[in-house]
């Protein structure tokens, strides 16, 4: 048998690692993202008929948006087969080419007024093949980290790929803003909003990178150490879907708060602010910026803490103080004043992070080692789907039926009210499918111990 190797916290070479993750975690973000704000600011007016009404043309919009998270979970399974089967590094490696060469690919397309319906559809078609990669990457991204790190860690250093989220929209922010200082209104419309689509290329470079400079994740080498005759599943998959449906669609559940106040927070309130209130678009971005900043170190405190407090208490009150913050959210929005608009989002990002911190932890724990992609990226793609993908358009006919973002604010609580309830049955699962550094994985905290 293969000796095992054995990951230390103090090594370089588990800060790489995670590093790595981070960092092709951050552009494989900055490159879904930019489709978000691109939804909420160009698409209306270059991909569909001049002669739609605006609120239609936006909810248009925001569909092609949700295609790519309804792939998500195709992506997952597809990606997750082949992560559990031939490795974490190679599925990783693969989702990365793929987003960035879509990504790009979009940067190209033309518009409405130049192609007619064929452009929405390939625009459709490449939003797709988006959420297939970004479907994939997550997974592989996190165990690289996660499997490779000591066991009273792995909160920590599974939160760098988290970090990935927030960064990928500031860098996407950024671009948007840097392209729109430098070009005309006009010409930004015609072809500046192209730039920040054909910069996503940077992220086939880092998929080179991992492919050549990266190891295989520590449990996956050391479950295939094993020998040939050990049984494997021919079907990852399905394995777990037979195996642990419960822990999957529970998973699921728990992700829906963060992932739909996710992207209210980043997406919907920049449409919102612009369209609805007329306030800058830069006032809007900025403070989405900002929040970001914010939420990136937020997310390793919370990760790390879930080392040492347990997974589900941060888990769980994040999930409860993100509902509650939702009925201060937008009034503070609709005041149009920066520092509160910039506050409004900070800490609504803060509060996501007491869940997303300690997610890619929390949610590898529920598998053993040779399903694990498969089902916490299954977990976290059906989240996805049920949470963020329609999080724009439910809140965009909320608006428009109710004329107040009151019935927005009671959406979200409805949806972190249903995570609080999923975390707290999947953590009292978890106790028993954890597999994963079995006696120092902090699942309860310290006192259950």
């Amino acid at each position: 048998m293969t000796p095992r190797r054995q990951p230390s916290a103090g090594k370089p070479g588990i800060f790489r690692i995670a590093l790595t993750a981070s960092a092709g975690a951050t552009i494989e973000w900055y490159d879904f993202f930019i489709y978000g704000t691109a939804a909420a600011l160009v698409f209306p007016k270059l991909f569909f008929p001049a002669d739609i009404p605006p609120l239609a043309a936006q909810m248009a919009a925001f569909s092609t948006f949700a295609v790519g998270f309804i792939a998500r979970p195709v992506g997952g399974a597809v990606f997750g087969h082949l992560g559990d089967l031939f490795g974490r590094k190679k599925a990783l490696v693969t989702a990365l080419m793929m987003m960035g060469l879509a990504t790009a690919a979009i940067g190209l397309l033309p518009s409405y007024a130049n192609a007619g319906p064929l452009a929405p559809v390939l625009l459709v078609a490449l939003r797709f093949i988006q959420g297939l990669a970004v479907g994939g990457q997550w997974g592989g991204a996190a165990l690289l980290a996660i499997e490779s790190a000591p066991p009273s860690r792995r909160g920590f250093y599974g939160s760098f790929v988290q970090v990935g989220v927030p960064l990928g929209v500031l860098l996407a922010n950024v671009v948007f803003l840097a392209v729109g200082a430098v070009v005309a209104p006009d010409a930004f419309l015609a072809w500046g909003w192209r730039v920040p689509f054909l910069v996503s290329l940077a992220l086939v470079g880092i998929g080179i990178y991992v492919q050549l400079n990266l190891e295989e994740s520590v449990e996956f080498d050391a479950a295939r150490a094993v020998g040939p005759d050990a049984p494997k599943a021919r079907s990852p998959i399905l394995s777990v879907l037979a195996s642990h449906p419960k822990e999957i669609l529970l998973a699921g559940g728990a992700f829906v708060a963060n992932n739909t106040c996710f992207y209210i927070a980043i997406t919907y309130v920049v449409a919102y602010g612009t369209a609805t209130l007329e306030l800058p678009r830069s006032l809007m971005l900025t403070s989405v910026m900002i929040g970001s900043c914010v939420m990136a170190p937020a997310l390793i405190l919370c990760g790390w803490l879930s080392d040492h407090w347990g997974r589900r208490p941060p888990f769980m009150w994040g999930a409860a103080l993100t509902g509650l913050w939702a009925f201060a959210f937008f009034p503070l929005i609709e005041t149009g004043e920066p520092r509160a608009i910039a506050l409004s989002v900070s800490v609504e990002l803060v509060l996501i992070s007491l869940m997303y911190g300690p997610q890619a932890a929390l949610f590898a724990e529920l598998f053993p080692v040779e399903v694990r992609y498969s089902g916490a990226t299954l977990g976290y793609q059906i989240g996805s789907v049920l949470g963020g993908g329609f999080a724009p358009i439910v809140a965009t006919a909320l608006f428009a039926r109710f004329q107040s973002s009151g019935a927005i604010a009671a959406y979200l609580f409805v949806m972190c009210a249903i995570s609080l309830a999923c975390t707290a049955m999947l953590s009292a699962r978890a106790r028993a499918s954890a597999t994963i550094g079995r006696s120092n994985t902090p699942l309860e905290g310290r006192g259950s111990k």
